[in-house]
């Protein structure tokens, strides 16, 4: 099925006759209208006026199509081959493959390199986001990480979370930088979280050995994700109940969640959406391979080789980062069980809130940036808009 991506910046634009998934909630026989890139309104029946556009969702997609807002990733390393640490051309290589999925907007992550590397890909992201709308900012995820729970990481350049050099990250991403992972029982590391906060990004715990205990003390400190629940962590054990249940337990927390059948059983999936409603984050931890063949990879300085769409590290047999795209996400994670209005909030309120685009990006409200997805009753993409950038 060929999916067009449309701006939706200039002019104005009626999307009818749809199941509206939106803020949990679905509600039928749904419009929405768009000016100059911007939801203006919503409603029900035929109560729309004429538009520029005006686009019937059940005779473009068929009986039963849905209407999402566009989907946010925050946590993604690239796709059609290139790997977003590859700098501008390889971000917008990777962007084109995941905005034909429905991710009309992303956090560029970037895996464990030197420090010098990392505050250059970070300016860099910096800049870019200066032309291209739909990078909301960057994320990284290392150095400060765990050796035990290094996964794709390369060991050798891990460190401990120096003042000094996340605040030279900081500083470098010019207020760009969206996400912070670290491990908060790393010396310095609940310091660093307090660091990450104060400077207006969100701290994230991840590839970290921390107990419940420690997991705790970094929510206090002011940590409001876990990155990939499960993955790079201990688990849940009876007496020892880990990072996972600490997270599901604070209201201040959103669970990140990779639903590709590989990182999570279908049951974990639900799981986390049924101890943490309203909170999970369902993200690609893609790398290059998304959207391409089986083969060799480089992710950041490890090797990986993709078989039957699974990512591993040539070194360890670590899974490496995934071949997932937010459609598929949706898709597992109805699966699984999950509630189309659940899943949806996963892919688009929850991962705007936790990056502090709440109340811009995420909705079809009036104000919100006019993204959506449209997809056929199988959840399968049809079309996508993106407002406020220019045509791709």
């Amino acid at each position: 099925m060929s999916v067009r991506v449309r701006p939706a910046t200039t002019g104005s634009l009626v999307i009818h006759s749809a199941r509206l998934v939106d803020g949990g909630e679905v509600i039928d026989d749904a419009w929405v209208r768009m000016e100059d890139g911007r939801v203006a309104s919503r409603g029900t029946g035929d109560g729309w006026a004429q538009a520029d556009e005006v686009v019937d969702a059940a005779a473009t997609a068929g009986a039963g199509a849905v209407l999402t807002p566009g989907f946010i990733d925050i946590h993604g390393h690239g796709g059609a081959g290139a790997a977003y640490d590859d700098g501008v051309d390889a971000i917008r290589t990777g962007r084109a493959l995941h905005r034909e999925h429905g991710t009309t907007r992303a956090v560029v992550s970037l895996v464990t390199d030197t420090i010098d590397g990392l505050a250059r890909s970070v300016a860099a992201i910096a800049d870019l986001m200066s032309t291209d709308a739909d990078i909301l900012g960057s994320h990284l995820e290392g150095p400060f990480l765990d050796p035990g729970h290094h996964g794709a990481h390369e060991p050798s350049l891990l460190r401990h979370p120096v003042r000094a050099d996340v605040e030279r990250l900081l500083e470098a991403g010019r207020g760009t930088v969206r996400q912070v992972t670290l491990a908060p029982e790393l010396p310095g590391g609940l310091e660093a979280i307090r660091t990450v906060v104060d400077a207006g990004s969100a701290a994230a715990v991840g590839h970290t050995d921390a107990d419940a205990a420690m997991a705790v003390a970094a929510f206090e400190a002011g940590a409001s994700i876990l990155t990939h629940a499960f993955n790079a962590m201990p688990g849940i054990h009876h007496r020892a109940p880990g990072p996972v249940l600490a997270a599901a337990a604070d209201h201040r927390v959103v669970l990140e969640a990779i639903a590709d059948d590989v990182h999570l059983h279908p049951h974990i999936v639900k799981l986390l959406f049924d101890s943490a409603p309203g909170r999970v984050a369902l993200i690609t931890d893609a790398m290059a391979a998304a959207g391409s063949d089986d083969g060799h990879y480089d992710l950041g300085a490890v090797s990986v080789t993709v078989e039957n769409g699974i990512a591993r590290a040539d070194d360890t047999g670590s899974i490496a980062g995934s071949t997932l795209t937010q459609d598929v996400a949706l898709q597992k994670a109805v699966q699984a069980g999950v509630p189309l209005a659940a899943a949806a909030r996963a892919l688009t309120e929850t991962p705007a809130h936790a990056v502090g685009y709440g109340g811009r990006l995420g909705r079809l409200l009036p104000g919100y940036a006019g993204d959506a997805v449209l997809l056929d009753a199988r959840l399968r993409v049809v079309r996508v808009w993106v407002g406020d950038q220019p045509a791709v």
